[in-house]
Parts: structure tokens; sequence; C-alpha cells
């Protein structure tokens, strides 16, 4: 057993003897022999490296980040240095408090990391002038996409055409049109100055200031579109609206953008908040994620996710969005940067900036190098005839990277950290491309603003106490503190989320993504100033093809979702390719993650139903039907293996045989890839293409609902048809401009931790973790089902990672629900497993093999005490009304109130007595869900409604 991969899993040798025999098995290959059919095993070790110990692995990604030119970007395009503030990296970026945890679906065990989405909220409704938004969304080219949908689904009239301002960056463009096309929307990229029918569209995207860097006032073009009955989008920067009018206030329905500036490192692309805010009507069409104020049991304000939380699986074909996960770390970041500079501070880096660009724009005018445009805020287009391409080279000689537009004109963008001596070179060597000597080495007196009057700010913005309260290093520290003392993350115990898998994080494969080599790289640098990230990804994307047994990757999808959309656009391409552009179904299990429906109907597919059997898996009769009807338009089918009910199914080979025979192309959904990994590849057992979970099978840690990264990988017939992107640098171009993130590797700052994770397991340290996981869910399932029936079950009566615990009977008999148990659990200090997916009335349990046998029986043994608890209330020693199991959480002021209950004290929050050290106190009690959507509160509430 290498180093690493005794520290990964939780399990000693011990243990696992001890669990099997318990199962009733003399080793793990007798277990997996007996639940996984051997249709789908793989014959072949994976051929992978030797395992690194975790030095050996930190000197191996320390040479790779040195491989990294770590220069000066001035190129913008939505991408800018900042400073993250070190109390800020070291409490939150570096925090496993905050990065290991999970979604918020349960608000009562995650009220810190809501807090700090509140604060993201406010922060962006506040400076974009519009009433709501949400709590981010995937990057600022996603975020415009989505922008569009909305203002689709919102329009009334007739027009399919979306307008959107040619001065916006390329690569959003280039996403936009990708998302438009399977839908039907035609998108036209024209000059907004120049006159258009509005008529004509059903919305347009203005962005504010431009990617030229030109601001103007957009009230005119707003006025007119929505008089036609649009809906207009600004695309802005929210440093500039800490000088500029909010957009809110010139007439936008909509202002999208990204939140990297505010402290997140550039991560050659990613991962960064894209951010949404809408008018007041508009808030219950918001895609993504939106945290609101609601109530808890004792009256006090709470917050929980509010409206949309997991409606792919209640809407799916028909929800807003595919989107089901965020960029809630840097959401955070982002906003506990704002916080701790204040309205006063934002705006004097934003003058700070503006000031340096004002004065570049000067000292290059006296040159004879003009800006284009006499109004910008922190990027400048500058017009040299003939010379522009000679300038770019002559400042890339000396570190700097502007952006060149063409033969006459180049684009410099100053940004947080700009310094005076920065603005000299980059004066300095324009003066050298153009032999213009040293005329213009003297600063000018740079203290005008180059930002119309009528375009400036004069409304307040982050008015709440937050903003002020927390400007010293020891109160943002405290404060830091204290959110994350009020959540429970995998840094305090198990979170048995089926389908989630949430195991261990290694702080080696963390520690690399703050060092500078990884951190701040600009994603459009020249290609030979980044080696290091460009070898990590081939080495990272060859070692996933053999996991997988897939032919070719793409990391660009950062999430899971874009992942699911980038395969099902590479078929649908592919088809079109061979002169099958009809075919347009796809069938989808009952049983599916909800994002698969979601997903094809973005990528222009109608969706087909097939129908689950008595096990939990596909129905192969309903298929076999649904094929034959469906034998002329069959585009593809979208399974997940092992299934969502978490059993690995007889029939996954043939299932790929009937659809390929009809024509169609089987995707894989990779949700539950930590089932196969080192056991079955799933492009040898039929799969023509997945998207793989980097943040679930390949360690990067969920960060509380995001980052996230969703590469797809293919059989060799789809790899043309792989995500593309206008610029991979600005050297080369890609002809195939299907881009769908906005970075051309997406969130590749993140990488490095899936690298260091295959690259300190391999392939046996991973085939193990796989084989862990399946016995960790079968003891599991063996422990508690006599208790809690288990629902589905494969060979042998057997799961695979994770099992599904039926309390249907539990509720029929008792009245106790599954949120019942899951609040109960937090009393005994564990996040609840998944709630009611893919069967109503269920929790679906995934232990992972990062857990060791302590901490899962603890987790039995909670279940099993809850479980005598129901009984208590079955026999009517509690009505269910009174009972703790309806009563939880119980905080800290609930025991030290009146109490009125039939239960003590005692029970209600030492359950089990070894508690009273380490016990985890609930912030709130169980928050009233309801009223939250009733009365809908999205932006911070006053201080005082906590007292």
């Amino acid at each position: 057993m290498g180093e690493y991969e005794g520290r990964h899993i939780g399990l000693s040798n011990s243990n696992q003897q001890s669990m099997l025999a318990s199962l009733g098995f003399s080793d793990l290959d007798a277990l997996i022999d007996a639940a996984m059919p051997e249709s789908v095993r793989s014959a072949e070790p994976m051929d992978l490296p030797k395992p690194a110990t975790e030095t050996e692995l930190l000197a191996e990604l320390n040479e790779l980040a040195h491989a990294n030119e770590v220069r000066t970007p001035l190129m913008g395009m939505g991408y800018t240095r900042c400073i993250t503030p070190a109390v800020i990296r070291r409490n939150v970026l570096q925090n496993p408090a905050w990065y290991t945890a999970y979604t918020p679906y349960q608000p009562e065990i995650s009220q810190g990391r809501l807090e700090a989405l509140l604060v993201f909220q406010t922060l962006v409704s506040d400076l974009t002038g519009l009433v709501t938004a949400n709590a981010s969304l995937l990057d600022e080219a996603t975020a415009v996409a989505e922008a569009m949908a909305l203002s689709h689904r919102q329009y009334r009239g007739k027009a399919q055409r979306y307008l959107i301002d040619a001065d916006t960056h390329p690569q959003t463009i280039a996403v936009v049109c990708t998302r438009a096309e399977p839908i039907g929307i035609q998108v036209d990229v024209r000059d907004l100055r120049n006159e258009f029918d509005a008529s004509d569209y059903f919305g347009v995207a203005i962005s504010y200031p431009g990617s030229s860097g030109r601001v103007s006032d957009p009230s005119e073009i707003a006025s007119n579109v929505k008089s036609a009955g649009g809906l207009v989008t600004a695309v802005t920067d929210l440093l500039a609206l800490t000088l500029l009018i909010p957009p809110g206030q010139w007439g936008a329905d909509i202002a999208v953008g990204s939140a990297q500036r505010f402290g997140v490192p550039l991560g050659f692309g990613g991962p960064h908040a894209g951010f949404m805010s809408v008018r007041a009507g508009l808030e219950r069409a918001l895609p993504g994620r939106l945290v609101g104020v609601s109530t808890d049991s004792s009256g006090q304000p709470a917050y929980r996710l509010a409206l949309q939380t997991r409606e792919q699986h209640i809407r799916r074909e028909k929800a807003t969005s595919n989107i089901c996960t965020s960029q809630v770390l840097l959401a955070n970041i982002s906003a506990f940067y704002a916080a701790y500079h204040g309205p006063e501070g934002l705006t004097a880096i934003a003058q700070r900036v503006h000031l340096h660009a004002v004065d570049l724009a000067a000292r290059l005018g006296s040159l004879g190098i003009e800006p284009e445009s006499t109004t910008f805020f922190d990027t400048i287009t500058f017009t040299a005839p003939d010379m522009a391409m000679q300038i770019v080279k002559t400042l890339a000689a000396t570190g700097i990277d502007v952006r060149p537009i063409d033969a006459d004109r180049f684009t410099v963008t100053v940004d947080e950290v700009t310094t005076e001596p920065l603005v000299d070179s980059v004066v300095a060597g324009v003066s050298a491309a153009i032999n213009a000597g040293d005329s213009a080495q003297t600063p000018t007196d740079a203290s005008d603003f180059a930002l119309p009057p009528s375009l400036m700010r004069t409304s307040e913005f982050l008015t709440h106490p937050w903003f002020s309260s927390y400007r010293s290093e020891t109160q943002m520290m405290r404060w830091l503190r204290r959110l994350a003392d009020m959540d429970l993350a995998l840094d305090r115990s198990m979170i048995p989320l089926g389908s989630c898998t949430m195991k261990l994080n290694a702080a080696a494969a963390m520690e690399p993504i703050s060092w500078p080599g990884f951190a701040d790289i600009h994603p459009f640098a020249p290609a030979e100033s980044t080696a290091g990230y460009r070898t990590l990804i081939d080495r990272l994307e060859q070692w996933l093809c053999e996991i997988t047994g897939y032919d070719a990757v793409s990391v660009q999808p950062n999430a899971g979702s874009q992942g699911e959309f980038a395969g099902l656009l590479a078929i649908r391409q592919y088809l079109r390719s061979r002169g099958e552009g009809e075919r347009d179904v796809c069938l989808i299990p009952a049983s599916a993650h909800g994002t698969n429906a979601a997903s094809a109907a973005m990528a222009g597919m109608k969706v087909v139903v097939i129908a689950n059997d008595d096990s939990g898996g596909i129905d192969m009769s309903d298929l076999r039907m649904k094929i034959a009807e469906h034998s002329g338009d069959l585009a593809a089918i979208m399974v997940t293996y092992p299934s969502t009910s978490g059993v690995y199914e007889d029939t996954m080979v043939e299932v790929s045989q009937l659809v390929h025979e009809a024509g169609g192309q089987v995707y894989v959904d990779g949700a539950n890839l930590n089932a196969l990994v080192g056991l079955a590849q799933p492009g040898k057992f039929g799969a023509d293409v997945s998207h793989l979970n980097l943040h679930k099978t390949f360690c990067i840690p969920h960060g509380g609902g995001g980052p996230g990264v969703g590469p797809i990988g293919v059989k060799a017939h789809l790899a043309p048809f792989l995500p593309g992107h206008p610029i991979w640098d600005f050297s080369s171009e890609d002809t195939n401009s299907e881009a769908v993130s906005a970075a051309p590797y997406g969130s590749a700052g993140i990488l490095p931790i899936p690298y260091a994770y295959i690259r300190m397991m391999g392939a046996e340290g991973l085939k193990h973790a796989t084989m862990s996981a399946v016995l960790s869910a079968n003891y599991v399932a063996n422990k508690l089902g006599s208790y809690y029936p288990v629902l589905f079950t494969g060979h042998n009566g057997l799961v695979a990672h994770e099992c599904i615990l039926d309390l249907r009977d539990i509720t029929k008999r008792t009245g106790v629900s599954v949120d019942d148990v899951a609040k109960r659990l937090i009393d005994y200090g564990f996040h609840a497993p998944t709630m009611s997916f893919p069967v109503s009335g269920t929790l679906m349990v995934e232990p992972t093999e990062s857990e060791d046998i302590g901490e899962i029986d603890r987790f039995c043994d909670a279940m099993i005490s809850i479980y005598a608890e129901i009984e208590r209330v079955a026999a009517g020693e509690w009505p269910v009304e009174s009972s703790p199991l309806r009563n939880a959480p119980h905080t800290a002021s609930s025991i030290a109130a009146d109490w009125p209950w039939a239960y003590d004290r005692e029970l209600a929050v030492y359950p089990v007595k070894h508690m009273a050290r380490t016990k985890y106190w609930p912030p709130v009690g169980r928050i009233d869900g309801a009223y939250g959507d009733r009365n809908l509160m999205c932006s911070c509430p006053p201080i005082e409604s906590f007292q």
C-alpha cells in the first residue's frame, strides 16, 4: 500500500477484514465479484505512474508551477490581477471548514456559508442597482448565456433573435452562441452605436464597460428595447460600478458578470464566481441558487436556499437551467473581500485603477498612440497604425502581456496590482517599439476621470453594517471563525450523502493551488509561458482516458452540468456530420439525475422517459418499446452507472447494444464513477461519452456548493466534437468555437487537485479506494437494513457504493418523516444523507472510502438510536408533533428556555453520552422553508432582526 493510499482510505486492513467477515466474504475481490457483473469488468489494470509520496508529489507540482512564467498580464477580457487579503486566503481558501462543506441543502447546519452567500448577493444587488441577486453562477460567459435564456422565457412577443453588443468579450459571445443554437435562438452581434430595430429581438446584452474599455450611456438603447417588449442585460464589472451609475438605474432588467477581481486569483481561467441580479418581478425566474431569509422554530431569522433548490429534480427538462452547482467558495471570498475593504475601500481601489488608466492614456497619447475612446474605466484600446503587433511583441519581451486586436489596435487593462513603475514600464516599452525615445517618461498629473459626468455614480452602496464592521484583521478573523463554527463540514464529521461522494480533500493536494505559478496565470497568456499548466492538463487528460477507457478528454466544462451539455452537443454534432441531424430523442431513466433531462433540453433534444423496474434499474421491456417507437429519431440514451439506485445493473452492456443498433449514442453519467475506478471503464463496456465529476470521485472539494470541474471523455468518433474555444492564446484560434466555458481549460486553477490525487494513489490505490467504498456501503446497508429496509439491491443482495434506506413504511406507521430523521441527525452531530432522491421518502447513504470504521459505526449507531426513538413514537410514548424527532434540531437557547416537552433536555441534545465533549450546537432551530418562499428576502436583513 502506498504512503498516501493508507492516509486516504480510512479503513485499516483489520477493519476491512472484520467488515468483510460480517458480510460473509473472505476478501475485497470476493465482494466485488459478488456485487459487480462480469460483463462490465475491466480485464487489464490501468496504466498509470507508480504512486508518489506527498513529498514527491509536491516537488513534482512545484516543478510544473515553475514551468509557468508568472508574467504581468494586462490583457483584461474579464480577467484581472487582484490581491487576496491574507486573512481571507488563510482562513477561507486554505481552511477545510470552508472548502470541505457541502451545498447548504440542510440549512440549519449551513448558516455560516449561507450568511456569506447573502453578503455576496447583497454586494451584487447593491452595486448593480437591481433588487435580487443569486448566489453565483459558473463564470461570466455562462452568466450571459443564462441571462439570454431568462430573457427568452420572460419575453411575450414573437421574436426569436438575441442581440449582443459587438464590444463584448469574444469568449462570452462564443458561449452564448453555443447555448443559443440548439434551442433555435439566432444570435446577432453588432455595434450598438448603429441603429437597429428593437422589435426584432427578445433581448439585448450591453457591455458596460465594453470589452474595448469604452464606457457610453446605454439608457436610450435600453429604453428602445424595453419599449419593444424585450429585456435588457448589462454585462458589467463590479469594481467599475463603484464609480459608474448602476445598470438598474439606466434601465437594465438583468446584470451579469464575474466577481473574480474581488479577491480571487486568476488561476489560468478559474474557478471564479459569475453573478446575476434582476429587477423586481424576475426573482422567481433566476437560474441557479438563491439564498433567502426565513424563520426558524423559535421565530428567529434564519437563512436557507429559496425557490430553485434542486429544481432540476422536480421540473427536469422544464427546469430554469441545468446548473445544479455554483461557485460558492469563490463567491464567499469575493463577499469577504468586499466586506474587508468596505464601500470606501472599494471606491479607493477603483479610483486608483482608473487614474492609472488615465495616466497611461495621456502618456501614450503624447507619443501619438491615441485611445480609441476618450471614456473608459480600466481598459483602453489604443490605435497604432501598422505598429500594434510590434508594440505587443516588444512589451511581451519585457514580461508584459497586452491584448492584440489587429494590425492597428491593441488593448491594455490596468488593475488593483498596477503601480506607477508598471505604467512607466508600459510607456517605455511602447516608446521603444515605435522608436520614440524618452518623450513620455514623465508621469502626468492624472487627477481627472475619463468617465462621462452623466454616468458617475451618486447613489450609496454596501450600507449594511456587514460592510463596515470587519475592517481590522482581528475583526475579520473572528467573523470568519464565527461563521465557520456555525457550519457542519467534513472537517467535523462524516457527510454520508448518496451520489455526492464527500471524501477526503487532502491538504497536500489543496496547497499548490495557492502557489503563484498556478494562481497568477492569465487564461490567455502566451503558450510558451504556460508550459507547466499544459503539461499538467495533458497528463491529467491522459490519465482520465486510462481510467475511463475513453480516447479523448476535455477539461473545459467547469461543472458536471456543463459536462453533460458538452457531451450531448458532441453527440448532436456527430450525428449531424453523418447527415442524421433529425435524430433528436434522448432516452432518460425515470430515476436519473434531474440535470440529465435539463441538459438534454438545452442541447435541443426531446426527452423520453424510460420506466424503472422493481430493482430500481432500467425497465428493459419499456426500453425496447421506446427504442422501437423512436428508431428513426433516437439520438442518445443517458444512463448513470451504477444506477442512481446504487446498484450495479446486469443490463448495461445490453442497453448499449440496443441503443447502438438503433443508431443512437450512449451517454453514461459519471456521477457514480467512484464505484467504477479501477474495476470497470465506461468507454469499454459500451459508452460513447461521459462527464466526470472531479469534485466527487477525484477529490476537488465541494466548497459549500462549488467549485467543480466536469470534463468529458469520449470515444474516438466523438473526439472532433469536443468543446472548442475562440481563443486558446492570442497566437492561435480554434475553428470550432463551440465553447461551453469562458476559459479554454475551464476551472484550470483547481486541476492540480485531481492530478495530485491520481498521482499519489496510483492504479492499485485507486482500485483499492473503489473496493473500500463498496465495502463501506455494503457494511452500512447490512448494519442498518434490519431497521430501515434497503430499497434496492443487486447481485447477491449487494449494493454498489451507496444504499437507499426506505422510510416510507415508518412514515405511514408513525408519521415520522425523512425530514425528521435528517434534522434529528444534527443533534447527533451528523449531516443527513441525501433526502428523497431518487425515491421520495428515502435516505441515500454513501460513506466513501475515506471514513474509518469508528466514524461509520458512529453514524450507524446514531441511525439505530433514532430508530429506537421512532419506536417510542410508535408506542405512543411521544406524540410525533412533540417528539425529539419533530423538534430537532435542538439549539442551546431552546434548552435554556422553558421546556414544554415530555422528553428531557439531556436526551434532546446529548442523545449519545460521549457527545458531551464534542457537541456541535446548531445555531438555529428547524427552518420554515415555505415562509421564506412566500416572503422572499434575498439581501442582508437589518442586524436588529437577529436581536
